[in-house]
């Protein structure tokens, strides 16, 4: 079966991944794994919220990933960056890339009782998809690399808990693993740079989300640690690009700093001359193949079944 790699990108029922293989899987020494693509439903409130589903064959066992797109916290769906997805199947990783209430339909906290649901969710059906609950990480980028980090490190922050899991009620929201690629990680600096550009849309794309300035200093996870919150700090990966144009390479390592000094594992990768999304926008490029080759080594290092038995 042979698809052009547009096709595989936007088709939503099953299809074979082998047919058409991404850059990373490719440069790859190992032989790829064949994988299905398919849509499935993971939660329902008022409509449907679906996910993509990236499986590879076999029985596992797999490391997991949640998949959290970015679009400022306003836009985009779990189509955003299924180059990296398709990487990480062909590497032998789920990836279920979700859904969630963007700030149009419902402001913060919203979209994060969605991610902590999706965790939940994943981590209890997880041996349905050759996996298990101590397997499961997370990855986001941009927006959704910001908000990531928020749901790893406040697992059990009764705002983000809000949504009941029936089948699993009793089923934490505590990650194997987090991985934030080029995330807004301080969201507030971001705001004040968007306002001094002349950006008017992404200024207020941070209004509708987070509703004020406050609100956003409260969802900084670097800010949450320097204010000593009690927190869960999973092995966590971080990485961007030096030309980066919303988060400075200091902004960057004063959290892996923070992080660090509160008793958590946070390697920093820095890209130089990369700029924001330059893995999903740009997925042949030298950095982005290797930014992508150092998040499955990492996904595999703390999503083995050896790690999670620990």
């Amino acid at each position: 079966m042979r698809l052009k790699r547009r096709e595989l990108l936007q088709a939503g029922g099953a299809i074979f991944g082998a047919a058409m293989l991404p850059a990373t899987a490719r440069a790859q020494a190992k032989a790829p794994y064949e994988f299905v693509v398919k849509d499935i439903v993971y939660h329902r409130d008022d409509k449907p919220r679906l996910a993509r589903l990236y499986q590879p064959a076999g029985t596992g066992p797999f490391p997991a990933v949640l998949q959290v797109h970015g679009g400022a916290w306003n836009n985009k769906d779990r189509t955003d960056g299924q180059n990296t997805a398709l990487d990480l199947a062909a590497a032998g990783i789920v990836v279920l890339a979700i859904d969630f209430r963007n700030a149009p339909e419902a402001p913060y906290p919203a979209s994060l009782q969605d991610i902590n649901y999706g965790i939940r969710w994943l981590k209890a059906h997880a041996s349905e998809f050759g996996s298990s609950a101590g397997q499961v990480g997370a990855y986001g980028t941009s927006s959704g690399g910001h908000q990531i980090l928020l749901a790893a490190i406040r697992p059990d922050d009764p705002r983000y808990r809000a949504l009941p899991l029936a089948d699993a009620p009793d089923m934490d929201a505590k990650l194997a693993f987090v991985v934030s690629g080029w995330g807004v990680l301080f969201p507030l600096e971001r705001y004040k740079l968007a306002k001094a550009k002349g950006d008017d849309a992404l200024a207020k794309g941070h209004d509708v989300f987070f509703g004020s300035e406050a609100t956003q200093v409260e969802a900084t996870p670097a800010l949450i640690i320097e204010r000593g919150e009690k927190v869960y700090l999973p092995p966590a990966l971080v990485f961007q690009g030096t030309a980066d144009q919303w988060t400075t390479v200091e902004l960057a390592q004063r959290l892996a700093t923070d992080y660090r000094n509160a008793g958590g594992t946070m390697d920093l990768a820095l890209y130089e001359g990369a700029r924001h999304t330059f893995v999903n926008e740009h997925p042949f490029d030298p950095n982005s193949v290797k930014a992508v080759a150092t998040m499955i080594a990492f996904i595999k290092k703390y999503g083995s079944e050896q790690h999670a038995q620990r």
